[in-house]
């Protein structure tokens, strides 16, 4: 079965190489395509079939997608949302996590990579583009040590967090220490668990010491 996808986008450009990057692969199948998040939340509740992913902006007009992403994971909190956007500072990043968003990209990255995140996210990953994820690690240079993250996951738990806090997806992780991408989601599974946390950025922040 395909993945349902909306897109929030006002770009008609932006938006339209999204369908088109969409359009390359059958895993995917596009629901709708809104420009602004009022529409999108007028439209949901009227859906039959609710996006398994949405795929949105930060920087729309009216309600912003940050509003939007509140809104979303209070009334559908199954839906899986992925950031999608030129903003890669700071507080775009944090206040996105803090909300619970399921995943970062930024629209620079490749037709590949989109996809490849979006399968990622399909499957329980959390992806974030690399430079996102390096701005969340340069941001806690100064935090203290994770101390009893380290107590409580295994060395090879440990490694798999570390690769997650990079950005890393599921396929690069599996690939880098040569295991597979089931045995990379068993760790995973299990990092949640000894850490007490529901999703990648969560168990990021615990690794940062937050």
């Amino acid at each position: 079965m395909p993945v349902f996808i909306s897109i929030v986008e006002d770009q008609t450009v932006i938006r339209n190489g999204l369908m088109a990057i969409l359009s390359m692969s059958p895993d995917f199948q596009l629901l709708e395509c809104h420009e602004s998040a009022e529409s999108l939340l007028e439209w949901l509740p009227k859906s039959i079939r609710k996006p398994d992913i949405i795929l949105q902006d930060i920087g729309l007009p009216g309600m912003n997608g940050l509003e939007c992403l509140l809104q979303i994971k209070k009334e559908y909190p199954s839906v899986k949302v992925m950031i999608f956007t030129v903003f890669d500072n700071d507080n775009n990043v944090f206040e996105a996590l803090r909300q619970g968003a399921d995943g970062y990209i930024l629209k620079k990255e490749s037709p590949e990579k989109i996809m490849d995140a979006l399968r990622d996210l399909q499957e329980g990953g959390a992806p974030m583009s690399r430079e996102v994820a390096r701005k969340v690690m340069d941001s806690f240079k100064t935090a203290s040590s994770p101390g009893n993250v380290t107590d409580l996951l295994s060395n090879r738990e440990y490694e798999i967090l570390q690769h997650l806090a990079k950005g890393y997806l599921y396929k690069e992780i599996a690939d880098n220490l040569a295991i597979s991408i089931s045995t990379v989601k068993q760790h995973i599974h299990h990092i949640y668990e000894k850490l007490q946390v529901q999703n990648r950025s969560e168990a990021i922040l615990r690794y940062l010491g937050q």
